[in-house]
């Protein structure tokens, strides 16, 4: 038989007719197309749709970009994870010029007084007035005056030249809002002599309080503590540093 027929139905409901012998090998091979595709079909019919977004990556770096598989994004160890917001770290950033314009217009009335005469004085004041207070309470040992009259003293500086940012006054435009006291003191430079005598003084308080409470553990643990949280804001690897709980990185 010169000419032979064959019919034959593939996965997809496609006829493959062979109309010649000499034609057979390409026919062959047509017909094992035809069931490499069938099986490619039902495999693909079986992949989870899960599976494929973790397992494919697309690197857009190449050129031309390449896409791949990854094995390590099948588990959820090679997987992108999001960084804990219980605690932000930042600095800030710097000022642009428009806003060092407006520091510059005016004198900083809010950090410039640790330069006037007398502004060195006060903080002795400070110090003695809450000794005397603490110690004319009845019943308050000369440790716990002395420890008490060391944490006030941090507590208050913490508060005036650490936490509270921005100036109270409205001359500037808000160009210091960014800013706490002790980054506005001479323009942000770091051991002037007002700040070196801002560092040293609750040094100082703190040694006399370890004395005078007799190197107590327990007092000196809470003095360390309290001088410790003072002076630490006044390095300058904090310069600009932002600490944070539970609250994301301002957008602004």
């Amino acid at each position: 038989m010169a000419n032979l027929l064959f019919a034959r139905f593939g996965a997809r409901g496609q006829i493959a007719i062979l109309s010649n012998f000499s034609n057979a090998p390409s026919a062959i091979l047509s017909l094992q197309h035809l069931e490499r595709d069938a099986t490619n079909a039902e495999n693909t019919a079986k992949l989870s749709p899960l599976l494929i977004p973790r397992t494919v990556s697309y690197d857009a770096g190449t050129n031309p970009p390449r896409r791949g598989v990854n094995p390590n994004m099948a588990d959820k160890g090679g997987r992108r994870r999001r960084s804990s917001s219980i605690l932000q770290v930042y600095h800030e950033p710097p000022e642009p010029i428009e806003q060092l314009s407006d520091q510059s217009a005016l004198p900083n009335l809010n950090a410039n007084w640790v330069n006037a005469k007398g502004a060195w004085t006060i903080h002795f004041v400070l110090i003695v007035a809450l000794k005397i207070l603490y110690d004319i309470i009845p019943g308050v040992s000369q440790e716990t005056s002395w420890t008490l009259t060391n944490i006030t003293y941090m507590f208050g500086s913490y508060i005036m030249f650490h936490h509270v940012r921005g100036v109270p006054f409205e001359f500037n435009g808000g160009a210091y809002d960014n800013l706490n006291m002790w980054e506005q003191i001479d323009d942000g430079a770091q051991y002037t002599p007002a700040k070196k005598f801002l560092l040293s003084v609750p040094i100082a308080l703190f040694l006399l309080s370890t004395h005078y409470t007799h190197y107590d553990l327990a007092y000196f643990t809470i003095n360390f503590l309290a001088v410790l949280a003072v002076i630490i804001p006044k390095l300058p690897f904090s310069h600009r540093m932002r600490v944070g709980l539970f609250s994301g990185v301002p957008e602004d």
